[in-house]
């Protein structure tokens, strides 16, 4: 069985411009960095802390245990190196496994012959040491094994993630096209916004911002919604371990912000989405949903910030008509929310010109493959 106390590097993994955010979580969490990627970071640490890492971190998107990093010329230098790695300590003979992979080696033109490769030579060894093989396939519900190998390097990791840790397990009602909820972390953290100011999140969609928000206020940790990771089908995996973890994050949880969130939208398919969320996160109660154009929205007195996500189209056509909408954005800034701190996230640059005030930050974040911006404005 595997060895939860052993250390190894960690390699974490999140969206291009999100690295600023997910450095300043681990820090917090008292973690040292030793490496910066584009899409990533590393540190060191044990099985243990994969566990306490995927239920607390808010930006990352997975997160691999490095079991060995080697040279490999071609596919079979790779498969002798893999088949060197005890998997039968890691992966049940009876159990299921998948690999996923990044490869840019010039020997290979096809990576999925690679991935087959690469998973033979797992199966095959502890088919050799217990007399049976896991089942395998590209679901990502159970052991999932990652291989990096650029060039003549390589790395093989188990995922303890499994599926994108952006998937925190409340967002069950969609509306439009929902935002990440590592996207909307990021935004929530690169704001001026501290915890017992007011949240104010006009233009709510489904409500991923609002629900986020209120998760930070709470300090409520985003892996308790979701009932599955990779690393609980790690062979040495303790359930008991497990629930105590789970019971410490959730008595670290606070039951009341101080300051209000607001979150309102002009569909009312949109609000009925973002409650029926909310109320799957267990948020519902803390987040004041109102039926309204973003220019109605409540905006109370004290210290908060007002962050807003309008559609910025693709096409040209779509974002001249969004010109108007995003004038009447700035109107609003304006007039409406002196005092607080103003945000705008939009992909169409262009178009953020039109909402006629000067940013004091223009932060880097991406939507999928969509180059974006958070525009912040103080709003004196």
């Amino acid at each position: 069985m595997a060895d939860f106390s052993q250390s190894s590097t960690i390699s974490i993994t999140c969206p291009k411009g999100m690295v600023p955010f997910l450095k300043t979580e681990l820090v917090l969490l008292g973690f040292v960095i030793r490496k910066t990627r584009l899409a990533g970071v590393e540190i060191d640490g044990t099985l243990d802390d994969c566990m306490f890492l995927n239920l607390t971190l808010r930006c990352a998107h997975r997160i691999h245990y490095q079991l060995k990093s080697f040279k490999a010329r071609n596919a079979e230098e790779l498969a002798e190196e893999l088949k060197s790695v005890p998997w039968e300590d890691y992966i049940d003979k009876h159990g299921y496994v998948s690999l996923t992979s990044f490869i840019n080696n010039r020997t290979i033109t096809n990576t999925q012959f690679a991935n087959l490769a690469a998973k033979d030579a797992i199966v095959d060894r502890i088919r050799a040491r217990k007399g049976a093989r896991p089942d395998s396939g590209p679901k990502l519900n159970r052991t999932v094994v990652f291989l990096f190998w650029k060039d003549d390097e390589a790395a093989v990791y188990l995922d303890t993630s499994g599926e994108s840790l952006n998937r925190r397990g409340y967002r069950r009602e969609y509306h439009a096209a929902p935002m990440q909820e590592t996207l909307a972390a990021a935004i929530i953290q690169a704001s001026k916004w501290e915890t017992d100011w007011h949240f104010i999140n006009p233009m709510c969609g489904s409500g991923t911002i609002a629900i986020e928000a209120a998760l930070i206020a709470t300090q409520k940790a985003p892996g308790l919604l979701r009932p599955n990771f990779g690393i609980k089908h790690i062979l040495g995996f303790d359930e008991d371990a497990w629930k105590k973890l789970r019971s410490e994050l959730k008595q670290a949880s606070i039951k009341e912000p101080k300051g209000r969130i607001i979150a309102t939208d002009h569909d009312l398919k949109a609000i009925e989405a973002a409650r029926k969320n909310a109320q799957t996160a267990g948020v519902d109660h803390l987040i004041e949903f109102d039926l309204c154009d973003f220019k109605d929205t409540t905006i109370p007195e004290g210290n908060g910030v007002v962050v807003l996500n309008p559609p910025y189209g693709e096409r040209l056509d779509e974002g001249v008509n969004l010109a108007p909408l995003y004038k009447s954005m700035g109107d609003f800034f304006k007039q409406e929310c002196s005092g607080k701190w103003g945000y705008v996230f939009t992909g169409n640059l262009p178009l953020s010109k039109k909402v006629g005030l000067r940013s004091s930050q223009r932060i880097e974040l991406y939507n999928s493959t969509i180059e974006c911006r958070l525009l912040e404005y103080e709003l004196y």
